[in-house]
């Protein structure tokens, strides 16, 4: 949302908006111009929002039905649309690469983005992290081309049609919209029907649906070879169908991210960009904000911060870890995401967790739900094998961790433990 905010801005309109709680996110928004209240109460309604003929309402599923100021704006007739249709909107005359998947959307769509965007291409990219690159979550570059994130979440990425596309994970997400899998594998089926004639589809080896493969040391049609780790950056080899580019640089940590860059580069590939330029692109990559993002980096002290939500989303965060540092000892901290995500994955959950040395959970964030009856953090904490481990709350956080001897402190979630973090790496830093 915020990023389509900068991009109205960019254009010349006047822009303005709610969100529930004050953020950096909101506070760059401000910064920039573009006012943001968070009281839902109409008066906040600008007067030069009030003309309904050259007014445009963006919401998203987020934003509960019976919001005041969104009924009245339904109730007066103003153009209301959900975010999805505005996106399909601006990109649909343009030539559009989408980047769908339940994992690893906004890493790839930011490495896409800064991979066009270095080698000249004039873009669009649409994001849904803040870039480190760019200190924002909307690459503007010129209108030919557009990157954008294909959301699976209430099917909204069935209003984009895009030349290339790529899917990189179908795990079982978002049951509480879809109900089971197979209604959620069978919205990216429709999804690879959306892409344009003469359009590619770029697919993680494994997955279900027919497109061009790609994925580390198999048969896919672009493939990570030769993985070697030097001085904590990757350098690798990747086979095309046509050749290999050799001794390319990346420095996200983990596999997954070695899948989402290596995609990234076949759908840059694939749209014309040489081979060379990738490479010079890619090596200068930084990552997005709350991705495995480093806040102290020591020999004797390890601060992360992930947005990591689901249980796979863990797994590949605690792989990472573990590759990187695999003799030290690793406290995470989780707050679960959503009642009924908890509620649907309680197991995995609990299975991805176990995996560290020492676990704390914070009490579940619950976005856009109401409680449901039995889900609690205590729930997941009883199924939790690891022994070490507690529930805590965000007003003792900093006397616990302090308790801790971890030498690597993870933070893990997609609610607003990541406004946690400033506060943690202070008290750290002054620790240290």
């Amino acid at each position: 949302m915020s990023a389509l905010a900068r991009y109205f801005k960019s254009v010349g309109k006047h822009v303005s908006g709610y969100d529930k709680t004050r953020s950096e996110i909101t506070d760059a928004l401000e910064s920039s111009g573009i006012p943001v209240h968070f009281e839902d109460d109409t008066k906040h309604i600008n007067e030069v929002f009030q003309n309904k003929a050259h007014t445009l309402i963006v919401y998203t599923p987020a934003i509960p039905k019976q919001h005041s100021q969104l009924q009245y704006f339904i109730a007066h007739g103003f153009n209301v649309m959900k975010r999805s249709k505005v996106l399909g909107l601006i990109t649909e005359n343009t030539f559009c690469l989408a980047v769908a998947g339940t994992h690893g959307k906004t890493t790839t769509t930011s490495i896409l983005g800064h991979l066009l965007y270095q080698s000249g291409v004039r873009l669009t990219a649409f994001l849904g992290g803040i870039s480190e690159n760019y200190n924002s979550n909307l690459i503007l570059n010129g209108d030919e081309v557009s990157v954008v994130e294909a959301d699976e979440f209430d099917r909204s990425f069935l209003t984009l049609s895009p030349n290339l596309a790529c899917i990189t994970s179908m795990d079982a997400d978002h049951l509480d919209i879809y109900g089971n899998a197979t209604e959620l594998q069978k919205s990216f089926e429709d999804f690879s029907k959306k892409i344009k004639p003469q359009g590619k589809l770029f697919v993680r080896n494994g997955l279900p649906i027919q497109g061009i493969t790609y994925g580390i040391e198999d048969n896919a049609a672009y493939a990570v070879q030769n993985i070697k780790i030097e001085n904590g950056a990757y350098i690798f080899d990747i086979k095309t169908p046509e050749t290999t580019i050799k001794n390319l640089e990346f420095n996200l940590p983990g596999r997954h991210n070695l899948l989402n860059a290596l995609v990234a580069m076949a759908m840059a590939a694939e749209f014309g960009v040489s081979h060379q330029q990738l490479a010079d692109a890619l090596a200068t990559y930084k990552g997005v904000k709350r991705r495995f993002t480093y806040h102290i980096k020591t020999n004797d002290l390890v601060f992360i911060d992930d947005y990591a939500h689901h249980p796979e989303e863990i797994n590949a965060v605690h792989a990472a870890i573990r590759e990187i540092y695999p003799d030290k000892k690793v406290l995470a901290i989780f707050q679960p995401h959503l009642y009924s995500r908890t509620r649907d994955f309680i197991d995995d959950f609990a299975k991805s967790l176990s995996q560290f040395d020492e676990l704390m959970l914070l009490d579940i964030y619950p976005a856009r739900e109401l409680p449901i009856e039995g889900v609690t953090s205590n729930w997941l904490l009883n199924k939790i094998k690891n022994t070490n481990k507690k529930l805590v709350s965000k007003q003792d956080l900093i006397s616990e961790i302090r308790k801790s001897s971890a030498q690597v402190i993870l933070t893990i979630g997609a609610g607003d433990i990541g406004e946690e973090v400033k506060q943690i790496k202070k008290e750290l830093s002054v620790a240290s």
